[in-house]
């Protein structure tokens, strides 16, 4: 064994006892779409007094941190997101008017003079109900919460007065509370104007008198203040709360709200747990019926893949979302594309150099498919990371598990899967029977393919104009049928409801129009499961409907999704949306011309707009909603899309740089031939879980599977029948030269590489 082959056996031994160790030691973060609970985003707004800066809205966060953590709320999440912005996850609370509870009222506190009621009536001025439903009339803001260091209940038997709530002011705020106290003491004891107010959200939650021995003009001048009355420990408590708690710097609205039940979060956890188990084995047996002892090993690496990047995220504290989730298993069936991609590399170089040893063959295999596996990597990981910066919510979770599943699966292939084929090549028997080892013959596909030696190249128009007939019914449908935007991209609610007792449309519509939304979207699935969606419905409007679906599902309607998102949010989603697929194209088309031509790139990016408007097409006609979800299956299927027509030009590449004098057209026929069966074999291992995900994953996961079977099915064809025709009808015009010089092989390695490119491989010509 080799000095290097040790060293990668080594590391993956190490690699992957640290990731057991981690899996069996630690459990994953899960985020609220997993284990239940309420997710809100709060925009903070400007007022005359105040700038919603970042500022103003990290102290806001601390008040509200405050309020939750004095209603026991267990591990809540708050983060700021951009500079006004504020991330509130709940875990558990699956009651978005407890949630509401929870956070407290988002206005200012301010602290009010009571006047007397002018003669000429109450008209143009402020009168608020009391804390006991007497109207009382307000003067103008004497001094905001903001001026509020703390407020606490306590109890004092000493003074005889029982439960009482202390106020502590700051700073200007203790002296305008002096001016305030002051100014009501020069009146009368039970005079109305000896009062102060304490207002939150237009609601006066505590009116006490001056004490009489506050002298007139003098006030309370200390900072520090008791409110006594008849107060139990819970409204003492509250009242401190609410005091403390409400003293925002600037006022917040909600923008984004999503609540989750618990029995949903489990129902994927374990619907994901089951697709992940079954589309991994049959991806398993289908590697080892094809490629046999190295796809066995194959197979190995895809399990040590597995437990890798479980540890990485368990081991980086990612959360795990309900897409992400999505994308781990997805990552599982992409996995398997680089030890594909090094199998039929080697059988391409084995049954060419049949004096040469099993070991030297594969470590060619691995040396000549470097360049291909990193370049469509790297264009998947563009894709994660745009997904991360510019999605929102779950989709950022779906780019993070993303890419970490691209990086575990470069590793798992070119270290784990490389060390096993390594020690498997050394055996003499291995080495003796080719055919035992899966790589000793072309196989089927390739076979058939030289055999027959088809032109797929010769009339490249031929195919772009199957291209444009796809894309164009694709259109059709976004113009006839329209596209079923999710209230992400629209604004507005969207409420489900899971019944004990079957309900047909018509009587969840009927029952919906009941509770006072006769104009809600009403969709039903499985018979039990009824979703509302519509414009207007506030807290108590989803808890009425739920009511009213009640009584035909059955005597219960548990809510088991609610998302509310605000019409500012929906057109910034939307901006977003496009955002991110301009950004896309734009980075793979740099990337690509980068790398490779413009041609080349060129042609890539054709092929993955075409595939993007295909999807999006298909949506249309089957009238799938669009939604973030889907946002982030079309910004995956631009990777895979990318990803596949990468190899293609990358034997393009090596090809021409063989035969600088060669015509493009045969040397992408060949490119072609060449790469179809690692296509074809790639594919199927994605659709097995992709399958897998659409018929055990559930409702949740059905809408995210179907759109990436689309777009695997047809970038297969489009990265080879759509991007190569057109980066051959782009460099038709242009003379025929060798690659640039950047591209030539310059190092010893690299010669060496070239003499092992020679004329020696009879691989697939035309």
């Amino acid at each position: 064994m080799t000095r290097t082959t040790a060293v990668r056996a080594v590391l993956a031994v190490l690699v992957l006892l640290a990731s057991l160790f981690i899996a069996l030691t630690q459990s994953p973060r899960l985020g609220l779409d997993l284990q239940g609970g309420t997710r809100m985003v709060l925009q903070a707004r400007d007022t005359a007094a105040a700038k919603a800066d970042a500022r103003a809205t990290d102290r806001t966060i601390e008040v509200l941190r405050q309020r939750v953590d004095a209603l026991g709320v267990a591990e809540p999440v708050l983060t700021r997101s951009g500079e006004n912005r504020i991330v509130v996850e709940l875990p558990d609370v699956q009651d978005p008017r407890r949630a509401a509870e929870v956070l407290g009222r988002t206005a200012q506190l301010t602290f009010h003079p009571v006047e007397a009621p002018p003669e000429g009536g109450t008209a143009g001025r402020r009168v608020l109900p009391d804390e006991h439903g007497r109207p009382v009339v307000l003067g103008a803001a004497a001094l905001s919460g903001a001026g509020v260091r703390d407020a606490a209940a306590r109890f004092d038997p000493q003074q005889g007065t029982g439960w009482q709530v202390a106020l502590d002011f700051r700073g200007d705020a203790a002296r305008d509370w002096a001016g305030l106290t002051g100014r009501a003491a020069c009146h009368p004891v039970q005079d109305d104007r000896r009062r102060v107010a304490i207002v939150l959200d237009d609601k006066v939650i505590s009116s006490p008198q001056v004490d009489p021995s506050v002298g007139c003009r003098s006030g309370i001048a200390s900072g520090a203040t008791r409110i006594t009355g008849a107060f139990g420990a819970a409204e003492a408590k509250e009242l401190a709360l609410l005091i403390k708690g409400g003293a925002l710097p600037v006022p917040v609205e909600t923008v984004d709200q999503r609540t989750v039940g618990p029995t949903l979060g489990a129902a994927a956890i374990s619907a994901s747990a089951r697709a992940a188990a079954v589309g991994a084995l049959l991806t398993a047996l289908f590697v080892t019926f094809v490629y046999r002892l190295f796809g066995a090993l194959a197979a190995v690496a895809l399990a040590a893949y597995g437990v890798i990047s479980y540890a990485v995220l368990v081991a980086l504290g990612v959360t795990l979302t309900l897409p992400g989730l999505a994308g781990f298993v997805l990552a599982i069936g992409m996995a398997v594309d680089a030890n594909v991609l090094v199998l039929e590399r080697a059988r391409e170089e084995g049954p060419s150099r049949p004096r040469r040893s099993l070991r030297t063959i594969m470590a060619t295999a691995f040396r000549k498919t470097r360049t291909a596996v990193a370049d469509a990597n790297a264009t998947t990981l563009l894709a994660a990371g745009l997904l991360f910066l510019l999605g929102s919510g779950p989709v950022k979770g779906f780019g993070v598990t993303l890419a970490i599943g691209v990086a575990v699966s470069m590793f798992s292939a070119l270290v784990v899967a490389r060390a096993l084929t390594d020690a498997a090549a050394r055996f003499p028997f291995v080495d003796r029977f080719r055919t035992v080892s899966g790589v000793g013959r072309p196989g089927r596909v390739r076979t058939f393919l030289t055999r027959r030696g088809p032109r797929p190249m010769r009339t490249p128009r031929r195919w772009l104009a199957v291209s444009a007939v796809l894309v164009a019914v694709a259109v059709t449908g976004v113009l006839v049928r329209g596209l079923n935007l999710g209230v992400e991209f629209t604004g507005g609610r969207l409420v489900e409801y899971a019944t004990a007792r079957t309900v047909d449309a018509d009587t969840a519509r009927s029952a919906v129009a009941t509770a006072g939304f006769p104009d809600a979207e009403v969709t039903t699935a499985g018979g039990t499961d009824v979703s509302v969606r519509g414009t207007g419905i506030d807290d108590d409007g989803a808890a009425a409907i739920g009511d009213a679906l009640a009584g035909p599902g059955g005597g219960t309607a548990t809510k088991v999704r609610d998302e509310l998102i605000g019409p500012s949010m929906g057109e910034e989603l939307r901006r977003n949306a496009l955002i991110a697929l301009g950004v896309a194209v734009v980075a793979q088309l740099v990337y690509l011309t980068a790398r490779f031509r413009w041609t080349f790139a060129t042609g890539c990016v054709v092929a993955l707009v075409h595939d993007v408007v295909v999807v999006v097409g298909a949506f249309a006609w089957l009238g799938r909603p669009v939604d973030g979800v889907f946002l982030a299956a079309l910004l995956t299927v631009i990777g895979y899309s990318v990803n596949d027509s990468v190899v293609v030009f990358d034997r393009v590449r090596e090809l021409w740089r063989r035969d600088p004098r060669g015509a493009l057209p045969d040397l992408a026929d060949a490119a072609v031939l060449q790469t179809v069966p690692r296509t074809l074999n790639t594919g199927a291992g994605v659709l097995f879980i992709l399958t897998a995900l659409a018929v055990l994953g559930g409702g949740a996961l059905a809408d995210f599977s179907i759109a990436l079977l689309v777009g695997v099915c047809v970038g297969t064809y489009s990265s080879v029948l759509t991007a190569v025709p057109t980066a051959l009808l782009l460099e038709s015009g242009r003379p025929a030269h060798p690659p640039a010089a950047s591209d030539r092989p310059r190092t010893g390695a690299s010669r060496r590489a070239a003499r092992d490119n020679g004329t020696r491989d009879n691989g697939a010509r035309v």
